[in-house]
């Protein structure tokens, strides 16, 4: 059987469609995360940086579904406290702490440590290094989740490994844009900082063996997106007008002396 066989079908195409747009879905949290952390590097090392994220997940991704059987085997119960826990539940759990931590202290940092300073202090900017160390660590979760998810959704390893790579392709081409305007409006920054919570929230439940459909979670997200976008509309569209004043020349009388007169 060759290496083509499986897109030369209906069947696999269709696939292929299908599982590229649940791998571009699944990757949003990937993208939101990324466009926190890029945002305390120097800007001209911002799109390497993204850049050397999502090439990580991509090789992460596939070296998941590479190693199919360890990752299927990670569903496995390990030991018992209240419920069955596995190697894919610990990894969940202790990936939605960790979220859950970053952030509130992001958002700590972004709420009170600025005002404290004041906004005219100029950032301190983080080592690339541990930003990429912060990225990896959370790619591993959002990696695993979506080659599950993936193994799932595909008879073919193949169509999986082009899904994830027409996946990150896609989240290459708008990570930088999504980035810019993120951390160009504060609102949406700590809107997305939201988000990341609600996800973090979401891994803790899923490692603690509860269940919680990610339809829900991204109705939220889009939700609450929308509503964000009409304030940013009404803020711009209730500005103030530019108040032109009249050139005063000496000896001139002033409108008010001229009203007055008339009176």
């Amino acid at each position: 059987m060759s290496v083509l066989d499986p897109f030369l079908t209906a069947d696999g195409l269709i696939s292929l469609a299908t599982l590229s747009a649940m791998e571009i879905v699944l990757g949003i949290d990937n993208v939101v995360f990324l466009s926190i952390m890029t945002a305390k590097v120097p800007p001209n090392r911002q799109k390497f940086t993204r850049s050397v994220g999502l090439a990580l997940a991509l090789l992460m991704r596939l070296g998941l579904l590479m190693a199919i059987s360890w990752v299927m085997g990670l569903t496995k119960p390990l030991f018992t406290i209240i419920h069955p826990f596995s190697g894919r539940d610990l990894i969940l759990l202790f990936g939605g702490l960790f979220l859950l931590g970053k952030s509130t202290h992001e958002i700590f940092e972004k709420l009170e440590v600025e005002r404290e300073h004041g906004a005219s202090d100029k950032p301190k900017s983080a080592s690339i290094a541990l930003v990429l160390v912060q990225i990896v660590i959370l790619d591993i979760v959002f990696s695993l989740d979506s080659v599950i998810t993936a193994i799932g959704m595909a008879r073919h390893i193949p169509i999986m490994i082009a899904a994830m790579v027409i996946a990150m392709i896609v989240m290459l081409v708008f990570a930088g844009r999504i980035g810019n305007f993120v951390n160009a409006h504060p609102s949406m920054k700590i809107l997305a900082l939201s988000f990341l919570l609600l996800i973090g929230v979401m891994l803790v439940a899923e490692g603690m063996g509860q269940h919680i459909n990610k339809g829900y979670i991204y109705f939220a997200m889009a939700f609450s997106l929308g509503v964000e976008l009409v304030n940013m509309r009404l803020r711009v569209k209730n500005r103030k007008p530019v108040q032109l004043h009249e050139k005063y020349e000496e000896g001139a009388p002033s409108s008010s002396l001229v009203s007055g007169s008339r009176q």
